[in-house]
């Protein structure tokens, strides 16, 4: 195990970078977008000295002087490989004894049907509940993903609904364009997202945020994309492109001039991007309740299914507990903030005052 200095971060980045288990979230240029947390980077080698598994810790400060560790979709290494495991959790409790961890979370890409590494993570001290329900989570535990691996925009069409097909065609027959806009564009993508927010009853970011999406990851790695009718915005995303995989991350659209469909062409839009770089993974990202036919976000899977991929569900997250009175502490806290965040939306919604 190793706790990396800065000047060794290229050799994490290039690994992260070349791993098919390698996430957007576990790159070096994450901790730019997530400038208010701390973090440390730690390692594991072969007898070689070659890096075979890594870990961005993200580090955020709690009342009291202690502290949150996690480790979004990491680690990065062979999820079955329980030495290297071991010795990253080795390296997160030297972490977490810097910073006064209470909490050690990951959620790395690991299967819910994955009972191999569920078993190795108790057995290691890892706490886990299976079945977390939608947005109790960090990262969503099912995502829609189109596999693209080796096949030719022609190939991958053949797979999308007839009806997903003929909504792509005519949006370009309508006149809609979608094209890749640097950040001086964001106040566009950002009074959709806020229009997106209303309708969908959902909180959004700050703009700021979206900014440095674009900013720290570059364009290699990070995209706006906007669809213009008639010289209006009327559909956007932030997309990120990373170790082989691109992620739909966030997406918003008007209210109006949906008839045209502006969606099904960018979506369309940005696998052409994925095909072009040779990635194997199309992200559609989370679909909640999408067993559900009656939720009102039952809309967002049936949108995506029509692209032909498949349901992915993720186990979800393995919690190390260095101090379990403190987590019980901070848990009721969350528990009460998020109550009284209900009330304010039902009075919101209510019109009440």
């Amino acid at each position: 195990m190793e706790i990396l200095r800065q000047e060794q971060y290229g050799e994490y980045e290039a690994f992260v970078k070349a791993h098919r288990a390698g996430s957007f979230m576990q790159s070096v240029r994450w901790t730019k977008v997530k400038y208010n947390w701390g973090h440390q980077i730690v390692v594991s080698r072969d007898a070689a000295g070659a890096i075979r598994g890594g870990m961005l810790i993200l580090i955020r400060k709690v009342p009291l002087g202690r502290a949150l560790l996690y480790a979004p979709r990491g680690p990065v290494c062979d999820l079955h490989d329980r030495e290297v495991i071991a010795d990253l959790l080795e390296g997160a409790k030297e972490v977490a004894k810097r910073h006064k961890g209470y909490l050690f979370k990951m959620d790395p890409y690991v299967l819910t049907e994955d009972e191999g590494f569920i078993q190795m993570a108790r057995e290691l001290g890892f706490a886990f509940t299976p079945d977390m329900g939608d947005f109790t989570t960090f990262q969503t535990r099912n995502n829609y993903m189109l596999d693209i691996e080796n096949k030719t925009p022609e190939e991958v069409m053949a797979g999308f609904h007839s009806k997903w097909r003929y909504n792509i065609r005519l949006a370009q027959r309508k006149g809609v364009t979608c094209g890749v806009y640097d950040e001086s564009h964001v106040d566009e993508f950002y009074q959709l997202m806020k229009v997106t927010g209303d309708r969908d009853g959902f909180i959004i970011r700050p703009k700021e945020y979206f900014v440095r999406m674009l900013r720290e990851l570059g364009p290699e790695h990070c995209r706006l994309y906007l669809c213009y009718y008639e010289g209006k915005a009327i559909s956007g995303a932030i997309t990120t492109q990373y170790a082989g995989k691109t992620c739909y991350v966030y997406g918003a659209s008007d209210n109006a001039m949906r008839n045209v469909m502006p969606n099904h062409l960018m979506q369309w839009t940005m696998m052409n991007w994925a095909m072009e770089n040779g990635n194997f993974l199309y992200d559609f990202q989370g679909i909640p309740h999408y067993q559900d036919e009656d939720h009102p976000n039952y809309g967002v899977y049936r949108f995506k299914k029509g692209f032909g991929g498949q349901v992915v569900s993720f186990a979800g997250e393995f919690d190390y507990v260095f101090s379990p009175g403190f987590k019980k502490f901070v848990d009721f806290g969350e528990q009460a903030v998020k109550a009284l965040r209900h009330v304010q939306r039902k009075l919101t919604t209510s019109g009440g005052d």
